[in-house]
């Protein structure tokens, strides 16, 4: 008996084919071999819904498969390379499936190599591809995935060593900032659902979103995540020419695009107004409209289906929470039909589709494991479901936010997440009686719990009126919950 395996080759694949098998193969005649980077598993989601269970499994399948040194953003076919913009949110949640600090510090600093003199970045890196094309989104990972080390794992030097580079990157993009407004993009709202199921990319303009728009919006988000890494490395020059740069292109992007008299931007697709609402850019005195216009066109038009292409889906779920449509978001999120991530399962897939129609469309785009469509919906699970993030200020869950949204028909959700500081842990679950909420806050933190309830007094911990409860502080109440500071420890809250 000899065994031979390769170790420089790898194959994606869902289906083999076997040729000249004496007699009919049975299940254990061929065994397939899961190759990936060496990556830790850091966390664990289970819900009341079998959908989102085997939503997750398959973004963690998909992921798991697209390690490989640089996280690629397909395995099977012609390209396997390190798309920037397939990875900006969604290294987000990768951090809660896979211990990816070292995985994304090597990546980041794979982007500054490929950075040229000039300070422009490409679209892939390492630039196997020279695609030097100088639009915002697919560059802006960069710091987006340099933020997220720091905010999932305290790490600050990701923001030291990279720090330059990203100036440098931003020094550059000003350049092409004509009358603040930044007209640089090569993709747009990448692959929104077409209006035929043939087509790859949309040829109808109401499904468009304006590219300039994008940019604008994009690096308005940046300049405002650069002002924040400023102020930590106490370059406060810096941090005031950013925020004031950010400030001028704000009153120009609402100058340019918004609509008040249809309080939306530009021509009213839902990425046009998801941005602005994600990014501060809605005036104050409008966000309820804009809102308002964002839930009918995705009630109306999408019957609450996906409308949005790779850049709105990064924001999506969380932006729609976050505004009050926990439901909404959850609905989208649950869909069958087409389109949508439920649909793909209902077709069978065990990962994640490059499109939307995958399986109707053109198959010059026909990746069946392709990370980008993932966009927050991995965020959103972890820290909007199961309520478990790091606080901004003190980052890598030095202090955590255990805020749970119970949505939907959900009847509980758990999840775990191994910190740098031990596994944090929530489980809630509705009950006859009111809602129950399980949190575990390991040693040397710290958190803020917030509780579903419209009475504080009617909120105990551990059988304990919660205000009393040892390492227990009641703050205040918050948007229909009881807000409590805990220390660390396990603990049972109960609203009646």
């Amino acid at each position: 008996m000899e065994t031979w395996e390769p170790r420089f080759v790898f194959h994606g694949f869902r289906f083999v084919e076997v040729t000249g098998y004496p007699g009919e193969p049975k299940l254990d005649a061929i065994e397939g071999r899961v190759v990936h980077d060496d990556l830790r598993c850091a966390g664990d989601f289970e819900c009341s819904n079998p959908l989102l269970n085997r939503l997750h499994r398959n973004i963690l399948w998909g992921v798991r498969g697209n390690y490989r040194s640089i996280p690629t953003d397909c395995p099977q076919r012609d390209e396997r390379m390190g798309w920037l913009g397939d990875r900006s949110v969604v290294s987000r949640g990768e951090s809660y499936l896979f211990d990816v600090a070292a995985f994304y510090e090597k990546w980041v600093t794979d982007i500054e190599d490929a950075q040229r003199e000039t300070g422009s970045i490409p679209d892939v890196a390492p630039a196997y591809w020279t695609m030097y094309n100088d639009g915002v989104t697919w560059p802006s990972t960069f710091v987006l995935a340099s933020s997220m080390l720091h905010d999932q794992y305290g790490d600050r030097r990701a923001i030291e060593r990279h720090y330059p580079a990203m100036k440098k990157w931003v020094e550059y993009m000003r350049g092409f900032i004509k009358d603040d407004i930044l007209p640089r993009n090569t993709y747009g709202d990448w692959c929104v659902p077409p209006e035929s199921p043939a087509l790859i990319h949309s040829k109808d303009p109401a499904r468009r979103t304006d590219g300039a728009l994008i940019s604008t919006a994009y690096f308005h988000e940046m300049l405002r995540l650069m002002a924040r890494h400023a102020r930590m490395l106490g370059r406060e020059a810096d941090r005031t020419e950013y925020e004031a740069l950010a400030g001028r292109m704000r009153a120009a992007f609402v100058r340019k695009f918004f609509r008040p008299e249809r309080n939306q931007f530009d021509n009213g697709t839902q990425t046009s107004s998801l941005l602005p609402l994600a990014f501060g850019l809605v005036p104050l005195e409008r966000r309820g409209a804009v809102w308002n216009t964002l839930v009918a066109k995705i009630e109306k038009e999408s019957d609450r289906h996906i409308g949005v292409g790779l850049i709105g889906a990064q924001w999506l779920m969380r932006t729609l929470t976050e505004q009050g449509g926990a439901d909404l978001a959850y609905a989208i999120a649950t869909q069958k039909t087409y389109p949508g991530w439920g649909y793909m399962i209902g077709k069978g897939a065990t990962t994640i589709w490059e499109l939307w129609n995958g399986d109707t469309a053109d198959p010059a785009m026909n990746s069946g494991n392709h990370v980008m469509q993932v966009g927050d919906l991995a965020v959103w699970m972890y820290e909007y479901l199961g309520g478990m993030r790091p606080e901004a200020e003190r980052p890598g869950f030095q202090h955590a936010v255990v805020r749970p949204y119970p949505a939907g028909d959900l009847t509980f959700v758990k999840a775990s997440h191994e910190s740098m500081y031990g596994r944090i842990a929530t489980h809630w679950r509705k009950t006859a009686g009111g809602f129950e909420l399980d949190a575990t806050i390991p040693a040397n933190t710290t958190a803020t719990v917030y509780v579903p309830a419209a009475d504080a007094a009617r909120v105990s911990e551990s059988g304990r009126p919660a205000a009393g409860a040892p390492g227990v502080k009641f703050l205040r109440l918050e948007d229909g919950a009881a807000v409590y500071a805990v220390e660390p420890g396990s603990y049972r809250f109960v609203a009646r």
